[in-house]
């Protein structure tokens, strides 16, 4: 293994050919049983159109689906943003949305019932160990071959959820065990455009020994089947525009970007401190 830093430029020599044309592709099957980790009720649609639209099938569980005990009065802001007011049932609203978008995407929705950290004190916020052993459960009955979590970046929700699919991929696929899922992060739309967050996610699961590497996964990057499914959320869509502008941010000409996480190859485990 290099000695130091100065030594990294060296490191790819270390992979024969063969290595190295693997790298950043899917294996045959890996793809066979996609289940998609979303925050909240539009993320993976955000996040995962394309790669929902090249694999019919998958499904989509979303941790933070539940309804609170009772709503806030006066009501949370952001749910008065979306055009919601006091007596409204919420929750009712935006899973039908998101049972709309979904299927857009021939997708399937699973909703875990944690309470968004908008409706609790702080307090009571929903952390990942609260969450990990429900989600656990939740993955093994649907048995993916695959699994897509968020980065987790800003929202505390997201946070929460992309710790607990760590969680679980320790158990479920524990390192050097060669069983169970594989495992990549999506890009958290609206939140990666944060300046520096995303690279900071990146760089504390590099140090962590998890490393984010980006993968060519197949999609079918159909945009305006996005956009439809986008549009089945209308109370969302009317937040995430006047906070995020986030039109403008989907119609851009970028992909949806998927990293694996895996182990580094052998001998590179240093770069991790270089």
């Amino acid at each position: 293994m290099p000695a130091d830093s100065g030594d990294l430029r060296c490191w790819a020599v270390m992979a024969t050919p063969t290595d190295m044309r693997d790298w950043g592709l899917v294996a045959p099957g890996e793809l066979d049983r996609v289940v998609i980790v979303s925050p909240h009720l539009d993320d993976a649609v955000l996040g995962c159109s394309y790669l929902m639209a090249a694999h019919p099938g998958a499904h989509v569980v979303t941790v933070f689906a539940g309804r609170p005990t009772e709503y806030p009065s006066p009501m949370e802001r952001w749910d008065s943003i979306c055009g919601f007011v006091e007596g409204d049932e919420v929750h009712v609203a935006r899973r039908a949305e998101d049972a709309a978008a979904l299927a857009v995407l021939e997708a399937h929705p699973v909703w875990l019932d944690y309470v968004e950290h908008s409706y609790l004190e702080r307090a009571d916020w929903v952390r990942a160990p609260d969450v990990v052993d429900g989600l656990e459960r939740t993955l093994r009955d649907l048995d993916p071959t695959v699994v897509f979590a968020p980065f987790g970046l800003a929202n505390p929700d997201h946070d929460a959820t992309h710790d607990a699919c760590l969680l679980v991929r320790d158990r479920m696929s524990p390192p050097g065990a060669g069983s169970g899922p594989s495992w990549f992060c999506y890009e958290d739309t609206g939140y990666k455009h944060i300046p520096g967050l995303l690279a900071w996610r990146v760089a504390k699961l590099l140090r962590a020994g998890v490393w984010p590497t980006p993968a060519a996964v197949p999609v079918d990057v159909d945009h305006e089947r996005k956009m439809a499914a986008y549009a089945c959320y209308p109370s969302q869509i009317r937040a995430l525009e006047a906070e995020w502008d986030l039109s403008a941010k989907l119609t851009a000409p970028a992909p949806e970007q998927f990293w694996r996480l895996a182990p580094p190859p052998a001998g590179w485990e240093g770069l991790a401190g270089a």
